[in-house]
């Protein structure tokens, strides 16, 4: 058989659903080789837009999402979508045809040395130079993107290499467990956790790729610790739990930080440096800390652990608490009770344009609580982390490792592919939407009826907002939109222009039970930015 089709025996046996791409001559043989294949290839407009597909589904499902480019520009518009899965820790496997490796040595039409390119934002970056390697470069690209700590892999398949004949099978998929952690880890990071004073739990994403988010809320719940989540680890703990303060890492004087102040002993939980700087919220480098993780801590001057206790975080919270003694669970919950007063404020408020927090509370009103939140990066990633609620772990997906604007369309779409039953909204302000508005005509021809929320204040907002609050005044963020209502019908789709307040509710209801990708045009008040950013600078931290 062909090397092709051994690559695509071999990406079955890996249990690939979706392969999100665009065809191209070098990957001709690969593109053939499908047509007889149970992989299902979404062609993408843009290859940023199937990597940010593959990104998402990855994230949603813990098994790598596959995305595949020709060479050159193909392969190089990849790259933030690669570079976003691999510090976001979401499994990938970005595939990239090469040109014959008979050019590869000198100066060629299209040609980039596409795994030395790849290897700083990746896990793992092979080249196929011979046919007979396949299996073991695919079965090795997979066990690495989905090994924690999740990332992106890469493969470079030359076009002469796909073409030849070759004998071979696709490996043995085995799946390596997670270490148990050390006994005398446990018994130490036990006795610090009954001996503080005032502890916290900061929750980062690991918990949810580790899947021991109900080892965390027992955790929390039996010995009565607060848990404030990073923005990647919202619905974490249910915010319904007691002992749920919400996400941490709006700013560094939030009502978080302010239990972060007070705590005595910090317990980082599948916690991720990138996910909020620990700098932040441990500026005086005098807590304790312990680190919870399936990987060893990270070196940072401000993340100094105490006690790292690294294996099964299920098997880890577990033994922790049965040694621990409970505390009083009465700490904090005025930062909670704060919160709750901000996602209240303006639910009733018709003005227009909309407040941010009448726009979070009618969404959050009209979504099933199990529907999945894509959010795009701007002002509104800071709304939606902060006041979005969650009841469940992977229902509000916030790329915040790399940050890239343009992921929640296209990521809308690999999670409605992910999980066609679920209500999937895309929440993206008027810049991101344009970054990868093509993929609008990928949702409607594979019937992926998403919804897309557009906060429209024809800026960019948040670095407006960051403008503004360091200068006073604000430089070149202004620009012009198109008519999205008639940009949407261009597509198909339905076009939705919010222009009372109390229109926003019901349209979001009607939208969510259409058959087609609905497009919402909602003008947004973002003058509650600064207004944010000053109550929180002022503000005294509640005893």
């Amino acid at each position: 058989m062909k090397a092709s089709e051994l690559f695509i025996r071999c990406l079955e046996n890996e249990g690939v659903e979706y392969i999100f791409g665009i065809p191209g001559e070098e990957n001709l043989d690969v593109m053939d080789a499908l047509l007889d294949s149970s992989i299902k290839f979404i062609t993408a407009r843009h290859e940023q837009g199937a990597a940010f597909m593959a990104d998402v589904y990855g994230r949603l499902t813990g098994k790598a999402g596959v995305c595949l480019a020709t060479l050159g520009p193909g392969a190089t518009n990849l790259i933030t979508g690669v570079a976003d899965a691999n510090m976001d820790h979401a499994p990938m496997v970005a595939i990239a045809g090469q040109a014959s490796t008979h050019r590869l040595h000198k100066e060629s039409h299209q040609v980039l040395d596409l795994e030395l390119m790849f290897q700083p934002i990746s896990k793992y970056s092979s080249r196929l130079l011979t046919p007979n390697i396949i299996s073991e470069v695919v079965r090795k690209a997979f066990k690495l993107a989905q090994t924690e700590k999740y990332g992106a892999s890469f493969i470079e398949f030359p076009e002469n290499i796909a073409e030849m004949e070759v004998e071979g099978a696709p490996l043995p998929v085995k799946h390596p467990h997670p270490p148990e952690p050390p006994a005398d880890r446990v018994d130490v990071a036990a006795e610090l956790i009954s001996n503080a004073k005032n502890p916290i739990i900061l929750a980062g994403n690991g918990v949810i790729r580790s899947k021991a988010w109900k080892q965390l809320a027992e955790f929390a719940e039996e010995l009565r610790i607060p848990v404030a989540n990073t923005f990647m680890a919202k619905g974490v703990i249910p915010f319904k739990h007691p002992m749920a303060l919400g996400s941490a890492g709006l700013q560094a004087n939030d009502y978080v930080s302010c239990g972060f102040n007070r705590a005595d002993v910090i317990i980082c939980i599948g916690y991720d440096l990138v996910e909020y700087h620990p700098y932040l919220w441990h500026p005086t480098k005098d807590r304790k800390i312990i680190h919870i993780d399936s990987s060893p801590a990270e070196v940072d001057a401000y993340y100094n652990i105490d006690v790292g206790v690294v294996g099964d975080i299920k098997h880890s919270l577990m033994r922790i608490s049965k040694l621990a003694s409970p505390h009083t669970g009465t700490a904090m919950r005025s930062l909670r009770q704060a919160l709750i007063e901000d996602m209240n404020q303006h639910k009733d408020d018709p003005s227009l344009p909309v407040k941010p927090q009448k726009i979070i509370w009618d969404l959050r009103t009209a979504m099933e609580m199990e529907g999945i939140a894509i959010s795009d990066v701007g002002a509104h990633k800071m709304w939606m982390s902060r006041m979005f609620r969650c009841e469940y772990p992977n229902t509000c997906i916030i790329s915040n490792g790399f940050a890239s604007m343009g992921i929640a369309l296209p990521g809308a779409i690999g999670a409605k592919l992910a999980y066609p039953d679920r209500q999937v909204v895309a929440v993206t302000g008027d810049a991101g939407f344009l970054m990868n508005v093509q993929e609008i005509e990928t949702a409607m021809r594979y019937k992926t009826p998403i919804v897309i929320l557009i906060w429209n204040d024809n800026a960019y907002g948040l670095i407006e907002w960051k403008q503004m609050a360091q200068f006073g005044r604000k430089s070149h963020i202004d620009f012009n939109n198109p008519d999205f209502v008639q940009l949407a019908e261009s597509f198909g789709a339905k076009g939705y222009r919010i222009e009372k307040g109390q229109d926003l509710l019901p349209t979001l209801q009607e939208a969510f039970k259409n058959d087609v990708v609905s497009v919402i045009d909602c003008p947004v008040d973002y003058s509650e930015n600064l207004k944010l950013t000053s109550k929180l600078g002022e503000m005294v931290c509640p005893i």
